[in-house]
């Protein structure tokens, strides 16, 4: 660990300085903020689903696993890696029954994967609906309710519902691309379009969910060989499980139509890091998806007028992305024990200081604990523009 210090409170009145005068905010959300809520992370989520499946689609799993190790034996496996891997099987034989690879069918991976992905759904929906929304629902009032003259945008990789289900809840108007009423469609051109006059209301919340969504449904176009995808919103008790839904890009499917949402939403982040000055806030997020990390620290390159504050909730171990890190003047890393500013990595000053530590700050280890999503809220209130009255948010849901 470097032997550089940084003083708590110094480093705290510098990111509220940030926060009350930034021009654009936006925010990313990875699933450590939805686990602030309730819900399974991947982990547990991974035992969970294999632990939920019949004894052949184990033996897949098995098989899988074992190919996975064969290339990277010290990783960790999850349901995202076996979930990927199915679809490059259903890629590679077309979802035909007569083609095969390491021992699975196309027709197998086909099932294989329609049932992950409906036991990932049985798995968080129930722990969703005893989810505590509050943090969400205060996040949401209060960016509803703050004065800024630009979209106001979050990016996530959450696919459940929280979100959707906070902003309804304070009927606060949010826009994610999809069109119609019986069953909304995705209309790229409707995030595409560079005049403010060809897009939503300001004041209407954007939303892009980059790995998909529990709302979301694979629809086989009936005059074409070809899917599009519609949002059908909360299925409930009575959801249709011959529809596969739509967690996570499949391959396949994302090649047929380059206009799917998950292209659009990819294209959007980018253009978005890179527009001009902006203030990009992280929570949740550990780093582990390289196709993101390749659109985060590219901006970071290309926009001197883009700086990312990313609040993660355990420290990171990893040499080589801590290494990335430092490289860039424009990114700043919070963890628990120590930081990383202006491309220097120190620990956490946490002396005795006659300035009190709010208790959302800094935990009974004397960490900081910022990377907790409703730590986060509670500070960002608090600290970015003028002050939030939080029982008239809770009483009007404006």
């Amino acid at each position: 660990m470097s032997e550089k210090k940084y003083e708590i409170m110094r480093e705290i009145n510098e990111l509220k300085s940030q926060l009350s005068s930034a021009k654009r905010i936006g925010f990313f959300f990875g699933a450590g903020t939805s686990m602030s809520m309730g819900v399974p992370g991947v982990i547990k989520l991974t035992d969970q689903v294999i632990a939920s499946l019949n004894q052949d689609e184990k033996l897949m799993i098995e098989k899988i696993k074992s190919c996975l190790k064969s290339f990277s034996p010290d990783c960790n496996i999850n349901i995202e890696d076996i979930l990927n891997h199915v679809r490059l099987i259903r890629q590679i034989t077309r979802d035909s029954e007569s083609k095969g690879f390491e021992g699975i069918n196309g027709q197998d991976a086909k099932s294989l994967d329609k049932n992950i992905c409906s036991k990932i759904y049985d798995v968080i929906i129930e722990k969703e609906i005893d989810a505590d929304r509050g943090p969400m629902e205060l996040f949401a009032s209060w960016l509803n309710w703050l004065p800024r003259d630009y979209n106001k945008e979050i990016f996530t990789l959450n696919y459940d519902l929280i979100l959707e289900k906070s902003f309804e809840e304070l009927q606060i108007p949010y826009f994610d691309g999809f069109i119609g009423a019986n069953e909304p469609f995705f209309l790229a051109e409707s995030i595409e379009g560079k005049d403010k006059l060809d897009l939503p209301p300001i004041s209407w919340i954007r939303l892009w969910k980059l790995h998909g969504s529990f709302g979301w449904i694979w629809q086989k176009r009936s005059d074409e060989d070809a899917y599009r995808i519609v949002r059908v919103g909360a299925f409930g008790s009575e959801r249709d499980t011959s529809k596969e839904l739509v967690i996570y890009p499949s391959r396949d499917k994302y090649e047929l139509s380059r206009k799917q949402p998950f292209t659009a939403y990819f294209d959007k982040l980018r253009n978005y890091l890179q527009e001009g000055e902006l203030l990009f806030i992280i929570n949740g997020y550990s780093f582990s998806d390289e196709h993101i990390n390749e659109i985060l620290f590219s901006s970071l390159r290309q926009n001197n007028r883009l700086h990312v504050i990313a609040f993660i909730f355990n420290d990171i171990d990893s040499e080589e992305i801590k290494d990335q890190f430092k490289r860039y003047l424009n990114i700043t890393i919070y963890c628990p024990s120590y930081a990383i500013i202006g491309g220097f990595l120190g620990e956490w000053d946490l002396r005795e200081n006659s300035i009190e530590i709010p208790n959302y700050l800094i935990d009974e280890e004397k960490k900081l604990k910022l990377g907790d999503f409703k730590n986060l809220v509670s500070f960002v209130i608090e600290n970015c523009g003028k002050k939030f009255n939080r029982e008239i948010a809770d009483d009007t849901h404006v």
